[in-house]
């Protein structure tokens, strides 16, 4: 039988779930109160100083179906994907997402912590108090300095190891093409703007930003935490007052496939926190008997605390890739995705000795926030217009669409002709969908979740993404290194007929996809509008019990939610400490 990781019967804390947010809040509890006994149960491996976590230039890797640092849940068919479902890839290893993400630095907008705080009814959540633990977390390593920006943190963010040829042609011929939006000074944070974009990548190390090597691994030997990879956990114990005492837990048979199926349990003597992600939290309160009746009745549990929003409210945001074929000299990461011997022999030394190339690097150079001129928000059609004028209008921070060029084919290499490419991504900040995770069985943590996205259920969702289609072809089509071009900056734009429009829909629909940003399905909320957690991220209906992750957001937020899932745990790890006592979190 495979040996398995040692660990004590009882601890002060216990993390179920070992992501972006655990790894925040345990590191600086345990920094801050070194004898607190703190327990990390994460579902994956560890990912001390492996490539493919060091490396960010290797972070596509993560998305191949037998990685193992990635879980692949898969949604039901849904008439508005053209009969698809849709696979939504989620961290499963040491550090979540920070570990395998595309480490692109955004940061959600003043109004979008603002509306937790008001519209939600969560004091201390608003801007005024997050912006400062969103700075307390980096160090921002490009320059000129900005105020609202850290310079002290863990955490380093730069413009990565290369400055690709194909993001500062898309940068020349968007400022020249698009004059509705400016180029950004350096640092900026760019709204509505077009931007050289930062990256959670160290400058000097080349290395990504990620939790583990920076509130983690620097103090197992100093502290009293623990990390127990490779497990499951089930459920949530509780005694007969209803505060939990402690946790369930399997080994994971993915990883360590001679180890025993008992299930085990270990003691929390003063807290358990949840924090395995908008999908894995929802699915350790329904186990655990937390949720909504017939959801629990349907898998043969009997319900401890109704709590109807457990796993309802899903949200993420709507993405497409669309690829072009560039010349060879164009500077992408397709070699190192195909795995060609020779370049990434090159790269890689060269990422070794300075730290340096293509390596350290996550493709992505051009980007840029967008809120419509007047005459683009007509081209947006009615379907939208009452979205506008309910949701953005009066918040000018909140933009309707990401873009960005990738100088690489974001999909699956093998089913494309050898070669280099680059991709014009695009991605709805705020669609309006929704949609629900729930369980499918009692015990079985790694069976598949019933799951529906929302995606593109209402067409103000849609016409945005065929705007944006036309405007990222425009700029494709003028860079330099455009394999079928370049056409003349001031080339008529092309003209679309209706039928055209129709076919754009239909390619939009088949072919978007998830933006690895899934929030809300244990929403930070009152519990009588659907709400799981109060704004101490406490779990209605029982004590000792909080949940810390992406899962608690009651909003969306317009970035990429990295930087987003740092500040809950920011956040949180203050609120924990306050209630334990631990001064100098």
């Amino acid at each position: 039988m495979s040996p398995t990781p040692s660990y004590d019967s009882e601890y002060d804390l216990i993390f179920a779930g070992g992501g972006t947010t655990a790894g925040v809040i345990a590191g600086r509890l345990a920094v801050a109160a070194p004898h607190l006994r703190i327990l990390i149960l994460e579902a994956g491996p560890a990912t001390r100083n492996m490539l493919a976590h060091t490396q960010p230039g290797r972070f596509f890797q993560h998305l191949a179906p037998n990685s193992g640092t990635i879980c692949f849940h898969v949604s039901k068919p849904s008439a508005a994907l053209g009969g698809r479902e849709a696979v939504v890839p989620c961290g499963q290893c040491l550090g979540g997402g920070s570990s395998v993400n595309f480490a692109l630095y955004t940061r959600a907008g003043k109004s979008d912590y603002d509306d937790w705080e008001t519209e939600f009814g969560n004091v201390g959540w608003g801007s005024a108090d997050l912006i400062p633990l969103s700075e307390k977390t980096e160090t921002f390593q490009v320059r000129p300095a900005a105020p609202t920006h850290g310079y002290e943190g863990p955490l380093k963010v730069s413009y990565g190891g290369i400055n690709t040829n194909i993001g500062q042609q898309c940068l020349a011929v968007a400022e020249s093409f698009d004059t509705n939006r400016q180029l950004a000074r350096e640092g900026a944070d760019p709204n509505d703007l077009t931007t050289r974009w930062p990256k959670w990548i160290d400058a000097e190390q080349g290395t990504r930003s990620d939790v583990p090597h920076h509130f983690i691994y620097p103090h197992e030997h100093t502290t009293s935490l623990t990390v127990l990879p490779e497990v499951h956990v089930r459920r949530i114990i509780f005694d007969q007052n209803n505060r939990a005492s402690g946790v369930e837990f399997v080994w994971n048979p993915q990883f360590l496939s001679d180890a025993d199926r008992d299930v085990h349990t270990v003691t929390a003597t003063r807290l358990v926190v949840i924090s395995a992600g908008a999908f894995g939290s929802p699915g350790i309160l329904e186990r655990s008997g937390i949720g909504k009746p017939d959801v629990l009745a349907k898998v043969g549990l009997a319900t401890r605390v109704e709590l109807p929003g457990v796993g309802e409210g899903y949200q993420d945001h709507n993405l497409l890739f669309v690829p072009y074929k560039t010349s060879p000299e164009a500077e992408t990461l397709d070699p190192i995705i195909r795995k060609e011997t020779d370049v990434v022999s090159g790269v890689s030394e060269e990422w070794s000795k300075t730290g340096k190339g293509i390596l350290a690097h996550n493709s992505i150079d051009f980007a840029m926030k967008m809120r419509p001129t007047p005459t683009e928000l007509d081209s947006f059609g009615s379907a939208f217009k009452e979205r506008w004028e309910s949701f953005y209008a009066a918040k000018p921070d909140k933009a309707v669409l990401f873009i960005e060029a990738c100088a690489m084919l974001v999909g699956d290499p093998t089913t494309s002709p050898a070669g280099k490419y680059f991709s014009m991504g695009y991605f709805s900040l705020y669609p309006l969908a929704r949609g629900h995770v729930h369980i499918t069985d009692k015990d079985d943590a790694a069976a598949p979740t019933d799951f529906h996205t929302g995606f593109l259920e209402a067409m103000a969702d849609v016409t945005p993404l065929i705007w944006a289609y036309k405007h990222t072809r425009e700029i494709a089509r003028r860079i330099p290194l455009f394999r079928d071009g370049p056409i003349a900056l001031d080339a008529p734009r092309i003209v679309y007929s209706v039928e055209d429009d129709a076919e754009i829909e239909r390619y939009t629909r088949e072919m978007v996809e998830t933006t690895w940003h899934s929030l809300g399905t244990c929403a930070m909320k009152p519990r009588e509008t659907g709400g799981v957690v109060d704004s101490a991220l406490n779990v209605y209906g029982v004590t000792g019990v909080k949940v810390a992750d992406m899962s608690i957001c009651p909003g969306n937020v317009g970035a990429n939610t990295y930087s987003t899932a740092l500040v809950v745990a920011e956040k949180a790890a203050l609120i924990i400490g306050d209630e334990l006592g631990i001064v100098g979190v």
